[in-house]
């Protein structure tokens, strides 16, 4: 009985032991982020368009995936007044509109982190053509802003203008990222590379660039345009292009002076993409003064003379008009160079849309995807409208942004179907829109994201106290341990009553 006993006693202290460790091992997995993290860590990025300068505050956690941080957007503010390019001729002036946003910001990190908070600033293509430009002013620009940011309690990384392929490439990163295409939370928590998730490719519409990026079919092919990309241990081999003169403002700029060239009249011209009753007196400096539209200029340009431009809203030729924006001669009929003679692969997957193309999409009333024919009947709709009716149709009203949409839907049908060569079939895998959760689709996000590659892994600590095969295993391990225990137990105890039963069977029989 003895010897019973003893398997028994010890059978028992594993089958608690193994319990207790299974518990400990999951709770400590679970919690040791939490438990050792060192906190959060804060970027901040000026996003400084031809049009507008946007500031985002990202934040993520000191813990590294793979040298990449897990980056989140806390706060976004629209600076007041235009693009930084507009401050040509008055730098200093640009310093102003920047604190309302810059005193937002400060309240949103914690003060004891602003010294260590790094500030990125980004310029794209309104200053990319201003450099072109003038040079010496698009210094004296970038040289007020440094001289701002010098003054606040950031630490001032530099502001730079980004290259065309950088910004699509920036945005490439971002929607993938957003989407959920680079890492995700497994079982127990962690991040994890998905398992044969397909890419995203981008669409971003500026004012002055528009840009196209995506894994082609054959990613080792070489393009001139293929950028490699790492990212959380992972090689990526995207596609970009950047068009410059492409973007919303400057494609319709180009229009202005083409409308204007083929006008018997310097001083009243049609514009069959503005709608019906709309006038609009520009002066020629706004259309004809861009880099975009030097070639376009009248022999008698006079900056400050004024062209009345008179709506007819005509979908028919508004999109004759459009057409003439893009050259397709230059390729040749060449499948793979569908305009401006740029070689591009054919494209392939999903796409997302966003900036200039989302915006326009939600004035025609549509949303996420949907057919050609359904773009294009909601085009005709929308550019067969008077002005005044206009006006009860948009959801938020803006006579600069109002008299242009029909323009811009014009533009977006031309880009991206003789363009890009999307079709039909095709066009239905563009998904329109403006951000995921609450981060928005910009390339800025991405920007952040490789700029984090520089910063350095902090807390090791943090990383997992194991790893989630070696987890798994333990857990396998002392789970058997504990069935194995538990089944002894239940033989044993069958084992015992057994003899017990004899053992009062024999008592029976012993003669007296």
């Amino acid at each position: 009985r003895m010897l019973t006993r003893t398997p028994s006693v010890v059978a028992q202290v594993f089958l608690l032991l193994s319990i207790v460790l299974v518990i400990a091992i999951a709770v400590i997995q679970i919690n040791q982020q939490q438990i050792l993290s060192p906190g959060l860590k804060y970027g901040i990025v000026l996003d400084a368009g031809s049009s507008r300068t946007t500031v985002y505050v990202y934040e993520w956690p000191a813990e590294k995936e793979n040298d990449t941080g897990v980056v989140s957007q806390t706060f976004k503010c629209n600076v007041k007044g235009p693009g930084i390019s507009s401050y040509e001729s008055n730098p200093r002036a640009l310093a102003k509109p920047f604190d309302d946003c810059l005193n937002k910001v400060k309240e949103r990190i914690p003060v004891h982190l602003h010294k260590n908070t790094s500030v990125y600033l980004g310029a794209t293509a309104g200053m990319r053509l201003l450099r072109l430009q003038n040079e010496t002013a698009a210094n004296e620009v970038l040289a007020s802003i440094q001289n701002y940011f010098r003054a606040q309690p950031f630490q001032f990384r530099g502001a730079q203008i980004i290259t065309g392929p950088e910004e699509g490439v920036y945005g490439w990163i971002t929607a993938n990222y957003l989407m959920g295409n680079f890492l995700e939370r497994n079982l127990w928590r962690t991040w994890v590379h998905p398992y044969g998730k397909e890419t995203m490719g981008a669409l971003d519409l500026g004012g002055a660039s528009t840009q196209i990026s995506f894994i082609p079919e054959d990613s080792q092919e070489n393009f001139n345009s293929t950028l490699q990309v790492k990212l959380y241990g992972y090689n990526y081999n995207v596609y970009t292009h950047s068009f410059q003169c492409y973007g919303r403002d400057e494609a319709e700029k180009r229009l202005l002076a083409l409308l204007l060239q083929k006008s018997n009249t310097s001083s009243n011209v049609d514009n069959p993409c503005y709608p019906q009753n709309y006038n609009a007196a520009l002066t020629m400096k706004h259309f004809s003064g861009s880099l975009c539209t030097e070639s376009l200029r009248p022999a008698n340009y006079y900056p400050n003379q004024f062209v009345n431009f008179h709506g007819t809203g005509d979908p028919d030729l508004c999109q004759e008009m459009v057409s003439l924006l893009f050259n397709f001669t230059a390729c040749r009929d060449r499948k793979d160079c569908p305009f401006n003679g740029i070689h591009q692969p054919k494209v392939k997957g999903n796409f997302v849309a966003f900036s200039g193309f989302y915006y326009t999409i939600n004035a025609l009333n549509l949303s996420g995807h949907f057919s050609l024919s359904d773009f294009n009947s909601s085009m005709w709709f929308f550019c067969s409208q008077s002005w005044a009716q206009l006006q009860f149709m948009l959801p938020k009203f803006e006579e600069i942004y109002a008299r242009s949409y029909c323009f811009s839907a014009n533009f977006i049908y031309y880009l991206l179907v003789h363009g890009y060569n999307f079709d039909a079939e095709t066009w239905p895998q563009i998904h329109f829109q403006k951000e995921v959760g609450n981060s928005s689709i910009a390339w800025s996000l991405g920007y952040m994201l490789s700029l984090t590659n520089m910063i350095p892994a902090e807390g090791k600590l943090i990383q997992l106290p194991l790893k989630p095969s070696l987890f798994a295993g333990l857990l396998v391990f002392f789970t058997a341990t504990a069935l194995l225990c538990l089944l002894f137990l239940v033989y044993l105890c069958i084992v015992s009553r057994n003899q017990k039963n004899i053992s009062c069977v024999e008592h029976v029989f012993i003669p007296e």
